[in-house]
C-alpha cells in the first residue's frame, strides 16, 4: 500500500489535480471559520455592488480628520464623474444642440464644463434621441453639479423647534479619514449578487454543496455500474443478457434528458440537494456498468479465478475476493470521474431552472442561472459569474487531471 501511494504520488499531473483539489477543500473548510455569515443573508439593499472596500459613511464622519495635500486629487475626483465616454457624450449633445464643434475641446475640463451648464437643457428636444440617453444626460448633469467648486462640503441637521437646517461642519477636499479608524468597514472582494448577498461568502457554501452533490451522485452511480458489471460480466449468460438490455436502454435515452424529466416530475419543492443528487446518480451509471462489465469478462478465467472455482467459494465471494482488487485502481478513475459528471449535470440542470431549492441551500449552477436571469453578463457584471465559471473549471479540471495521472499509472499501455 506505502509503494502504491508513493507510485501515485509520484505522478506530476495527480500531484497538481490534487492540489488545486485540496486546496479548494482547505478554503471552503477554513472560510466559513473566519467568516460565519449565512450564504444567503442579504446584507446590501440594491444589485451588484462591484468588489471593494465599503466604509460606513455616518461612522466616517465621526473619525478623525487628516488633511493632505495630494497633487493627483483633484483629477482622480474629476476623472472618476466625467469619464472620456462622458466628454464625447457630451460634446454630441452640444453640437447637436447647434454648439460649433470646433469651441468644444472635450479634453479642457473647465470650458466644456462651462458650456455644459451654459446650454444644457433637459427639456430641450434633440432629434433622434432616446429616453435611456434622455435620462443618461440627466444623471450626468446631476452629477456634474459642483464638481469644480473648491468649496467644503456643508454637514447640516434639521433644528428640532425650528425645522430650519443648521451647519454642523464641513468637508474639506483635502480632508482624509483613516480605514482603520472607521468603525464599521466590510471587505467585499466578489460585490454582491443580484439579490444583494456577499457573493464570496455565498461562493465558498455552493461549492461545498456542488462537491456535495457530485459525491453523492458519483458514489450512486459508480456503486450501481461496479455492481451491474460484476455480475454481467462474471455470471454470463441470461443475467448478462438482461443487464446488458437495461444498460442499452439506458444508453439509447439521453442521459440529460431523462435527468431534466425526472427532475421535472418531482417539483421545485421537492428538489432538495441531496436528492437532486441520487436523481443524477441513478442516471448516471451507464457508462460504468459497461467500462467494468468489460474489464470482468476479461478477468473471469484467470488461473486465479479458475483456482476459486474449483475451490468451492461462492460467487459474491469470488467477485469480492478474486475480481474486484484488480479492477479497483479503475473503479477509483471511475468514481473521480463521476463526481466530476455529478458537479456539471448539477450546474445543467440548475441553468434550466431544474436544480435544488433556490430557497434552501446555494449550489454553483443555481449562481450561474440567478446571473443569467438577472442579466449579470449583458451588464458588465463579470463578478456575479466569473468567480463561478471559474470554480466550476477547477474543480472539473483538478479531477480530470488527477483521473489522467492514475490512468498513466495503472494502465500499462500509458506508462511510462
Amino acid at each position: 500500500m506505502k509503494h502504491l501511494i508513493q507510485q501515485v504520488f509520484r505522478s506530476g499531473k495527480f500531484v497538481v489535480g490534487f492540489a488545486i483539489l485540496m486546496s479548494i477543500l482547505l478554503i471552503i473548510i477554513v472560510y466559513p471559520l473566519l467568516i460565519p455569515d449565512a450564504p444567503l443573508a442579504i446584507i446590501g439593499q440594491g444589485t451588484f455592488f462591484p468588489p471593494g472596500i465599503y466604509v460606513n459613511t455616518y461612522d466616517s464622519l465621526s473619525s478623525p480628520v487628516y488633511t493632505l495635500n495630494l497633487k493627483e486629487a483633484a483629477a482622480r475626483r474629476i476623472g472618476s464623474k466625467l469619464k472620456n465616454e462622458d466628454r464625447l457624450a457630451m460634446k454630441e449633445w452640444l453640437v447637436a444642440a447647434g454648439i460649433s464643434e470646433t469651441e468644444i475641446d472635450h479634453e479642457d475640463t473647465p470650458q466644456l464644463i462651462a458650456l455644459w451648464e451654459g446650454n444644457y437643457d433637459p427639456k430641450k428636444s434633440i432629434p433622434g434621441m432616446t429616453n435611456a440617453k434622455r435620462n443618461y444626460f440627466i444623471r450626468l448633469n446631476s452629477s456634474l453639479s459642483g464638481l469644480l467648486s473648491p468649496d467644503a462640503a456643508i454637514i447640516a441637521a434639521k433644528d428640532a423647534q425650528t425645522g430650519t437646517l443648521t451647519q454642523k461642519g464641513a468637508v474639506n477636499q483635502s480632508d482624509y479619514v483613516n480605514i482603520s479608524k472607521v468603525a464599521n468597514v466590510r471587505v467585499l472582494p466578489l460585490g454582491t449578487d443580484n439579490f444583494g448577498r456577499d457573493m464570496l461568502t455565498e461562493l465558498v457554501a455552493a461549492t461545498r454543496v456542488s462537491l456535495q452533490i457530485g459525491l453523492v451522485a458519483g458514489i450512486i452511480a459508480t456503486l450501481i455500474g461496479l455492481t451491474l458489471g460484476l455480475f454481467a460480466g462474471y455470471i454470463g449468460g441470461f443475467v448478462d443478457d438482461v443487464i446488458m438490455f437495461i444498460t442499452n436502454l439506458f444508453t439509447v435515452i439521453p442521459g440529460f434528458v431523462l435527468l431534466i424529466l425526472i427532475s421535472y416530475s418531482i417539483g421545485q419543492e421537492q428538489r432538495g440537494a441531496f436528492t437532486v443528487a441520487t436523481v443524477i446518480g441513478f442516471t448516471s451509471w451507464v457508462w460504468t456498468a459497461r467500462a467494468v462489465r468489460a474489464q470482468v469478462v476479461s478477468l473471469r478465467n484467470r488461473d486465479h479465478v479458475n483456482l476459486s472455482k474449483l475451490s468451492g467459494h461462492s460467487i459474491p465471494h469470488i467477485i469480492i475476493h478474486d475480481i474486484l482488487p484488480y479492477i479497483a485502481s479503475y473503479v477509483v478513475m471511475a468514481l473521480i470521474l463521476q463526481i466530476s459528471s455529478g458537479i456539471l449535470a448539477e450546474a445543467g440542470l440548475s441553468v434550466l431552472g431544474l436544480g435544488p431549492k433556490t430557497t434552501d441551500v446555494p449550489t454553483l449552477g443555481l449562481m450561474m442561472n440567478w446571473a443569467r436571469i438577472y442579466q449579470a453578463d449583458i451588464q458588465g457584471r463579470w463578478w456575479a459569474y466569473m468567480p463561478v465559471l471559474l470554480s466550476i473549471a477547477l474543480i472539473t479540471f483538478s479531477m480530470n487531471l488527477m483521473n489522467t495521472g492514475l490512468d498513466q499509472i495503472f494502465n500499462p499501455a500509458l506508462r511510462e
